[in-house]
């Protein structure tokens, strides 16, 4: 049976699932509307520009997160412990690795080019922030954006890796290797200033 939701704040985040599941052209409005509950009229009322509003919605969506839970963390909190917030809100909006990245899949298909803005934008500010964070945490270490590079591609890569092999686990132990070791930053993401 289709879920009902009553308010456009709610439609979002079952947007954002069925893009996961089906991708943005695998997506049709027929497809929203059975997993929303709503008709197509309602959907067009919420979101006139239809799919490409809906999936620029889930962008915002996605992006709010982060910016409460991943960017903000990384600003504010001492380094490690902005690390470690980073490493543990990753873990658990992406499920262990079993739910898609949806700007990094966005940023992989055809969808890449009507979104650019939105996808570069978010890549753009985690590679900032955890940068101006490795530099709080050892300033004297290598380059920090190359750091930062390295470190979201491991989390990006290891999401691809632990949903085709179905196994959690790597995910889990990908994510653990870039963890702060007691105060030293030459562990996982690290060592190549070993």
């Amino acid at each position: 049976m289709a879920r009902i939701v009553a308010e456009k704040a709610d439609v979002v985040p079952v947007l954002a699932e069925i893009f996961r599941q089906h991708g943005y052209e695998g997506t049709s409005i027929g497809i929203i509307s059975e997993r929303s509950g709503l008709g197509r009229g309602s959907l067009y009322h919420f979101f006139p520009g239809g799919k490409a509003d809906m999936a620029a919605a889930v962008l915002d969506h996605v992006s709010d997160w982060f910016e409460v839970n991943v960017f903000r963390p990384l600003e504010v909190l001492p380094p490690e412990a902005a690390i470690n917030t980073m490493l543990d809100a990753v873990l658990t909006y992406f499920e262990g690795g079993q739910r898609v990245c949806i700007v990094g899949a966005f940023a992989l298909d055809q969808t890449r080019d009507r979104f650019a803005g939105a996808v570069g934008s978010y890549f753009a500010r985690w590679v900032a922030v955890l940068a101006a964070c490795l530099r709080r945490m050892e300033p004297s270490a290598g380059t920090c954006q190359e750091q930062a590079h390295r470190m979201i591609a491991t989390i990006q890569g290891g999401i691809v890796l632990a949903r085709a092999t179905g196994d959690a686990e790597t995910f889990r132990t990908l994510i653990n290797e870039l963890r702060p070791n007691e105060g030293r930053t030459n562990h996982g993401a690290f060592k190549a200033h070993d």
